[in-house]
This record gives structure tokens, C-alpha cells and sequence, in this order.
């Protein structure tokens, strides 16, 4: 078998109730060599970047436009997906089932119920021991990958968080817009209310840079005289 990048790879072929048939390349699953049609399927997350990425991962696997279902919506371990059923449905003897990688088909061990994989010429299957340990460790790395995946946004989040806290609150007026907000006020042709509206501001942050400036403005006695 030959991958996208034109080198010989082992494949990893798995087949539903004896019908169709899956196979891996390495980096993505991908068609057997044979006659029959393409199905792809693939679960995508909510992002409609990784929702384009999936199809056209399918499409570069010679998956036809038609013949491609996706579940596109939030991550979780629900098996009520619609995908699968309809993707499973649309194959026949002889057909091959499509998927970018292994997990983007089947999230967990329950998802595979009713596979077996065969791969070097060793057969698979969950229901014995051997076969139920290789489905263990499939189903370990997708866990490993999503909880790396909720630790690295949980870190963003909190890097994130630390910038807002190092820049302090900032001010709802530059020191720009202060100054012009007290000279309209010093105008006379503007009210309180009409410069709050003016500046996107409300009449209490005016009060507040009015008293400011006033602050400022007054000179200092010496000896609090």
C-alpha cells in the first residue's frame, strides 16, 4: 500500500460484520486496495476549521464528495451520533470504509463495538482477551489525547488570565480622551449627560475626571495652609 507521501506502509485493515473494510496508512486511515466504493466518516469538533480540515482529509483520501458523513458538533462520549449509523448503512460488500485516523471513527472502546482489526495478519477482534487488551490501548491514547488537549487550554486560560492581572484594570478614558472630555466640559455646550453620551461613558466616570482634573489643577499649600 502506498501512503500520501508516496512510501510503501503497513496497513491496518478492519472489517464490520465481514462486509467493509477499514484500513490505516500510517498517519490516517485510508482505503484498501481493491475494487468497490469509498465512505468516509469522521467526528469533528465544533471549530468549522477542523470541520473543513476532516473533509478534505476525506476528499485527499479519494473519498467522493457524496459519499462523505461527518458529525460535526461539541466532543463528548455519547454514541446517539448519526454518523457512524449512516456511514455504516451507505457501505456494502466489497466497500471501503473511510476515516482520517482511528480516533476521529471511533472514540472509545463501546464506539468499536463490532470491529475487529487485523493488522500484520493478526485479527483483532474485542470479544477475546488479546483483542480486548489492543482496544484498551487504543481507547488509553484517545483519552491521553483529550485530557492533554483540556490540560494545554486550561493552561491557555490561565496565561491568559495572568496578562489581564499584570496589566492591571485599565482605564475606561486614554489620558487623551480625558483631556478633550474636560475641555468639551469647559466649552459650556455640553451637559454631564450629553458628554457621558458623547465619550461612551457614564455620568459617573465624568464626575470622576472632572474631580480629577479639578485635583490637579489646584495648587498645593505649602504647610497645609
Amino acid at each position: 500500500m502506498i501512503s500520501p507521501d508516496g512510501r510503501e506502509a503497513p496497513a491496518l485493515t478492519a472489517s464490520h460484520s465481514g462486509c467493509p473494510v477499514i484500513c490505516t496508512l500510517s498517519g490516517g486511515l485510508s482505503y484498501a486496495p481493491g475494487v468497490g466504493e469509498r465512505v468516509g466518516y469522521a467526528r469533528c469538533s465544533p471549530d468549522e476549521q477542523d470541520l473543513a480540515a476532516q473533509r478534505g482529509a476525506l476528499l485527499g483520501l479519494d473519498v467522493p464528495e457524496e459519499q462523505i458523513y461527518l458529525d460535526h458538533g461539541p466532543t463528548g462520549t455519547s454514541s446517539d451520533r448519526p454518523g457512524p449509523a449512516q456511514a455504516l448503512a451507505a457501505v456494502r460488500a466489497g466497500d471501503t470504509l473511510v476515516a482520517p485516523r482511528l480516533d476521529r471513527l471511533a472514540r472509545s472502546v463501546p464506539g468499536a463495538r463490532g470491529v475487529k482489526l487485523s493488522l500484520g495478519g493478526t485479527l483483532y477482534d474485542p470479544a477475546d482477551p488479546m483483542g480486548k487488551m489492543f482496544f484498551d490501548i487504543l481507547a488509553a491514547f484517545a483519552v491521553f489525547g483529550a485530557g492533554l488537549l483540556r490540560m494545554r487550554t486550561r493552561e491557555g486560560m490561565a496565561v491568559a488570565r495572568a496578562k489581564v492581572k499584570l496589566k492591571g484594570k485599565q482605564p475606561k478614558l486614554t489620558a487623551r480622551r480625558q483631556s478633550h472630555l474636560v475641555q468639551q466640559h469647559q466649552s459650556g455646550e455640553h451637559t454631564i449627560a450629553g458628554l457621558a453620551e458623547l465619550f461612551s461613558v457614564s455620568r459617573a466616570t465624568v464626575y470622576r475626571v472632572l474631580d480629577c482634573h479639578r485635583n490637579a489643577a489646584t495648587p498645593s499649600t505649602p504647610g497645609g495652609q
